[in-house]
């Protein structure tokens, strides 16, 4: 019975001790897990992780960004002055109109100046769009001084004839163009006319002269109707600095125009040129329309020149057009275009003889700096080559 007792014991100590080797070995063999990284950028830059060591991450280099380029800015035209223009531009009126300054002193140096001489050099007025009445003075008077003065050399027929012309061309009008500011509102200034006789060209080339004598100019784009007339009056003034106004296609014009004043006198320029449709003398409605503009725009103070562009091609015709302008808007000036492709130069007596308005501007071609003031015995002289 000890025995068995004995070797119970035996058997529970070895169990035991068996256990106590097991155990620590099942320990030894457990995998190790590694600390997870840490985290970049955030929290982790330059901070302590809650395992391992902080990892010191380098901060992105700077993206190389351009900077942006200011917008070009367009090189503005400098237009030539206007002394003198009409001189430089002779050569132009000469070639179109010398023909019948050398008819005339043809005529005129004849041995005999009988009837049908006299007769010719009349039918060369009339074919110049001269006109009925000062024709008939032009030839009266000539006849009449070169009978008394003897006159017979080409060289003082020439002298008699320009003295003639010129007297015709009404050199004491006043051909001054009003475009200088008051104390406290811009020049305004209203150019009309039929379509097609290049008006908004000659409204573009007028700034170019207001321009060139030193005026600050605001455009009013006051031809609504005419899809491309805005944007073809802003690219003239663009190549001046001129800056303009503009409304809605086929918006009110005389909306337009008030604006246009409104904002150049905002603005303390020193003329408003505004540009109006074009439109048929016949057609009532269209001239009652001109009239609103005009009288919108004396709203905020009077129009100091409304100037009323002709083709001097349509002869007789620009006679007619410019009475029923003239009525409607009290036209203070004619600006006589397309005159370097006509020899009916005549229009220009004969359009101030009938109105008593003053032709201020002629156009002698196609170049930006074509338009001229009018200079009466620069005019005749060229016209006489």
């Amino acid at each position: 019975m000890v025995y068995l007792y004995i070797a119970l014991a035996v058997v529970v100590l070895a169990i035991v001790l068996g256990a106590a080797l097991v155990v620590p070995r099942r320990r030894s063999g457990r995998l190790q897990v590694p600390p997870p990284p840490p985290r970049i950028g955030g929290e982790a830059e330059g901070a302590a992780s809650s395992v391992g060591t902080a990892v010191q991450v380098p901060p992105e280099a700077p993206v190389a960004t351009e900077a942006p380029s200011a917008p070009a800015v367009p090189e503005l035209d400098v237009p030539e002055p206007t002394a003198g223009r009409l001189l430089r531009l002779r050569a132009r009126l000469a070639r179109s109109q010398s023909s019948l300054g050398r008819g005339l002193l043809s005529v005129l140096s004849r041995d005999k100046l009988d009837d049908d001489a006299w007769d010719e050099v009349e039918e060369a007025l009339l074919t110049a769009d001269v006109g009925l009445g000062a024709t008939t003075e032009i030839v009266d008077r000539l006849r009449t001084r070169t009978k008394v003065l003897g006159t017979r050399s080409q060289g003082e027929l020439r002298a008699l004839l320009a003295e003639e012309l010129v007297a015709a061309l009404q050199p004491d009008l006043d051909r001054t163009l009003h475009s200088t500011p008051t104390s406290d509102r811009p020049a305004v200034v209203m150019v009309v006319g039929v379509n097609g006789t290049g008006k908004t060209t000659t409204c573009g080339k007028l700034a170019r002269v207001l321009v060139a004598d030193g005026r600050t100019v605001l455009l009013g784009a006051a031809d609504t109707f005419r899809a491309a007339a805005a944007d073809q009056l802003a690219t003239w003034g663009s190549r001046v600095g001129a800056e303009t106004v503009r409304g809605p296609e086929g918006g009110d014009p005389a909306s337009v125009a008030f604006d246009a004043v409104k904002q150049g006198t905002e603005r303390e320029v020193d003329t408003v040129l505004i540009d109006t449709a074009g439109r048929l003398h016949t057609k009532v409605g269209l001239m009652d329309e001109l009239g609103k503009v005009k009288r919108v725009v004396e709203r905020q103070g009077p129009v100091d020149e409304t100037l009323l562009v002709l083709d001097a091609t349509t002869g007789q015709n620009g006679l007619t057009q410019a009475r029923v302008f003239t009525e409607v808007v009290d036209v203070t000036g004619i600006v006589l275009t397309k005159l370097d492709g006509t020899a009916k130069g005549g229009i220009v007596i004969s359009v101030q003889r009938e109105l008593g308005v003053p032709v201020k501007l002629i156009g002698l071609g196609e170049g930006a700096d074509d338009l001229a003031p009018f200079d009466p015995e620069q005019f005749v002289d060229a016209l006489l080559g």
